[in-house]
């Protein structure tokens, strides 16, 4: 099975304390830590074990600059066959819409059975999995916490309001958008990492992947934003005291008292 996954380098939230920039409109990276998303290293597990158990290739793919190339190298010492990274000055400032549009185009260039991609990252639309479904008119499915291949078509897992469990059977090509918990990732030792460090990793830009630079980037986002902001503090928390007994008497009171009963 050959199997495509969509990758994402992002600031990592264990190592930065996060600021905003002057605008007002996004963080200050200048100095931040960054990593692979974390929702990605689960796509790229569940894509090793795929593989292990069928066959195949796994080719991880990002849009980035050229920083962005050690999230593939990373994802490749974990067990990842192929890297590529799409990299334009024409892709800065894509919106959503404009990297679904940028993988599309890579997609395009191979020949997968799958497609992979985190179920959100760090600006936590998670519209990129489906977006990129949209335009390709693949099946789709998102949140998927379990994954069972079959000959041309995979059964899938969704986690759904209430903890229940979906199960769907989908025709392959299809992109899935993967959850965490679906899985262990494996850890990436320095062996790993060296093994891969002086492996060639293509560079696409635009012209390469055919892809009109004023449909995508700034020029081409439908969405911008414009402003991020800390949301004011409420008055905090209620502390309950007393017996077990009575701190339930009193929860139960004031979940009547606010409707919740």
């Amino acid at each position: 099975m050959e199997i495509l996954v969509c990758v994402k380098r992002v600031p990592d939230t264990a190592e930065n304390e996060f600021e905003l920039n002057s605008e007002g409109n996004d963080l200050d990276r200048d100095d931040l830590v960054y990593s692979v998303n974390e929702w990605d290293n689960y796509a790229v597990e569940e894509a090793i074990q795929i593989v292990d158990n069928l066959g195949g290739s796994i080719t991880v793919v990002t849009v980035g600059d050229d920083e962005a190339e050690e999230v593939l190298r990373r994802e490749m010492a974990m067990g990842a066959n192929n890297g590529v990274l799409l990299s334009d000055d024409a892709f800065e400032g894509s919106d959503g819409r404009g990297i679904a549009a940028i993988l599309k185009a890579e997609v395009e260039k191979g020949n997968y059975d799958l497609i992979l991609t985190g179920a959100q990252a760090d600006e936590g639309a998670g519209q990129v999995g489906g977006m990129l479904a949209a335009m390709l008119d693949y099946p789709y499915a998102s949140l998927v916490n379990k994954i069972e291949p079959a000959d041309g078509k995979i059964k899938v897992g969704r986690e759904i309001e209430g903890g229940n469990q979906e199960m769907n059977e989908i025709e392959l090509p299809c992109v899935l958008s993967i959850q965490t918990g679906i899985n262990e990732p494996r850890y990436v030792g320095i062996r790993g990492i060296r093994k891969v460090a002086s492996v060639e990793i293509p560079v696409k830009g635009a012209g390469d992947l055919g892809v009109d630079a004023g449909s995508v980037g700034q020029a081409g986002a439908k969405t911008k934003r414009v402003d991020y902001f800390v949301p004011d503090l409420g008055d905090g928390a209620e502390m309950l005291e007393g017996s077990t007994d009575e701190i339930i008497e009193k929860l139960i009171e004031k979940l009547k008292a606010k409707g919740g009963l």
